[in-house]
């Protein structure tokens, strides 16, 4: 792992799905369940056209929840806030192999706009979706629970040709809006990079906005330590990783989030990060797992479910990437079977990699990873089934090769 650093679990940053979205957190990804059931699809844009994104230049005066070196209130606040959120997103753009990158793909996101809009990001009620992808500083929420620093609300479709705003979706699972909404009741503060010295109680906004544009993108929780998709973010005054550069943008980033990047929008032209492992992670004793039925048509559980599977270069030791162990689909009408399959892909080719499985119950439980579990299945489609809870009580041992 490059520049292993542990957070410090003082507050979650988190995503909310809602609308037309059932959002899940298998591998690092977010799902969205077809309106007519069957298999579990990845959440994310279409990038047909360039991704449109805004921001809410309306900020928090009484009380001053975000830091910057210029002067409150001035054009130099507004220009400086921006570059932190252009650099945030440039995190994300500098990946290779992906659909998203800047150099390969300089169009793949729109300029960044901005409005005056105070409650520009989709409210409570859901009342003022506007397809728009906006970032807001100064709106207030009911879903800043104790301990959300932010949180991203992700409105996918379930279906072809569902509308919201100027976008119609192509497929199950586009996202249609996302927004991002950073807390501002005075209770935490944030200060951009250049003002972070200088205010060492509050927390490093562009950190928390890396973190936020995984899940605008489609990621979910990552349970790896050095992700910035973990779900926990790092004590004020500090800033998680490396600092972005203009040579190295994705500096911030671990393999892990890469990696969950390239699934979600793999360049077809990459020729490098195409490797897949996939396998099944099984009890030692069948038994263990009688009677939990996940199927309406009699199918149980034969695998474990929720087993974290990491994938390390043997040579260097770095965590490439992570999955969560559990399920398959035999078609994409089909309902998930829980059979304990896991599947990491676009790992780098030409390396050697061992895998380590362990439950989620130590730092990370499945609450922090997922809301508690994978919501796949839907009860009323033609194709039911019931996804079983998380299995964390479980012992990994390693069985000699040969």
């Amino acid at each position: 792992m490059r520049g292993i650093r542990r957070w410090f679990p003082l507050f979650p940053v988190c995503t909310i799905a809602l609308a037309f979205a059932t959002g899940a957190a298998g591998y690092t990804l977010n799902y969205t369940l077809p309106a007519s059931g069957g298999c579990p699809v990845p959440t994310r844009f279409s990038t047909v056209t360039a991704i449109a994104r805004e921001w809410s230049t309306s900020l928090p005066v009484s009380p001053q929840t975000i830091f910057t070196v210029a002067a409150p209130g001035t054009s130099q606040q507004i220009t400086e806030i921006q570059q932190t959120i252009e650099t945030a997103f440039s995190a994300w753009t500098g990946v290779t192999g992906t659909t998203l990158n800047a150099t390969t793909y300089p169009d793949a996101l729109a300029p960044l706009g901005d409005t005056s809009t105070q409650d520009a990001c989709a409210n409570d009620q859901e009342s003022n979706l506007t397809g728009e992808d906006t970032i807001c500083f100064n709106q207030s929420s009911t879903a800043f629970t104790p301990g959300v620093l932010a949180f991203t609300r992700v409105f996918a479709a379930t279906a072809p040709g569902q509308t919201l705003g100027s976008t119609t979706s192509s497929f199950a699972g586009q996202i249609l809006e996302a927004d991002i909404l950073v807390r501002n009741d005075g209770q935490v503060t944030f200060a951009t990079p250049g003002a972070l010295a200088s205010n060492p109680s509050s927390y490093d906004l562009e950190s928390v906005l890396i973190h936020e544009m995984g899940h605008f993108f489609g990621l979910e929780h990552s349970p790896i330590w050095r992700a910035v998709m973990t779900p926990f973010a790092p004590p004020p005054g500090t800033y998680f990783g490396e600092r972005p550069t203009a040579t190295e943008p994705d500096a911030p980033l671990a393999d892990d989030d890469r990696t969950g990047l390239r699934v979600l929008y793999p360049d077809p032209n990459d020729t490098t990060d195409v490797g897949v492992i996939t396998g099944r992670v099984l009890p030692a004793n069948p038994l263990s797992l009688a009677g939990l039925q996940a199927t309406a048509a009699g199918e149980y559980v034969s695998g474990i479910f929720g087993a974290n599977v990491v994938a390390v270069d043997a040579n260097t030791g770095q965590v490439m990437a992570g999955a969560l162990s559990g399920w398959s689909c035999s078609s994409a009408s089909a309902a998930p079977v829980f059979d304990g399959t896991y599947t990491i892909e676009r790992l780098p080719l030409g390396r050697t990699y061992n895998l380590y499985i362990e439950p989620l119950d130590g730092l990370f439980t499945p609450a922090d990873i997922g809301g508690g579990g994978l919501n796949l299945c839907s009860t009323t489609s033609a194709t039911p089934c019931t996804a079983p809870p998380v299995n964390a009580d479980f012992v990994p041992h390693v069985r000699p090769a040969g």
